[in-house]
């Protein structure tokens, strides 16, 4: 088979996984929740209005600490917010399947593990030089 024949099949295989299809499900989820959508849009206009603040040759410090003060508030509501966290955790595992899969690519190419663990797990006598 050929390399790009095996990649596409890969892809697929990736596509179907449950780590994939719940990732995009959450993402889904996020981008038409509208309280959450409108808690980002606000935060895109404090943060425009921020950038136009230190834009001025005189900088009022009252108006910036009131947008920073807001956007630090919007910040909390968002990443409190069950489905960000559902997003963040499905993106989370999506992200450590595809380090496993380019970690065994990498392993069957050059024979050399990369360390995508935490090292303590394997007191660092996995044969890799840590560089900390």
């Amino acid at each position: 088979m050929e390399i790009m024949e095996l990649a596409t099949a890969l892809g697929q295989a990736i596509k179907a996984d449950e780590r994939v299809t719940s990732m995009n499900a959450a993402m889904e989820a996020y981008n038409t929740d509208e309280k959450l959508q409108s808690l980002m849009l606000e935060f895109n206009v404090q943060q425009t209005a921020l950038q136009e603040e230190y834009k001025k040759p005189e900088l009022d410090q009252a108006i910036v600490d009131s947008i920073e003060n807001r956007m630090n508030d919007l910040v909390a509501q968002i990443t409190a917010s069950e489905v960000y966290l559902a997003a963040a955790e499905a993106q989370k595992k999506m992200d450590a399947l595809m380090s496993e899969v380019y970690a065994e690519i990498e392993f069957q190419i050059t024979g050399r593990r990369p360390c995508s663990h935490d090292c303590s797990s394997c007191g660092s006598d996995c044969g890799e030089h840590h560089h900390h």
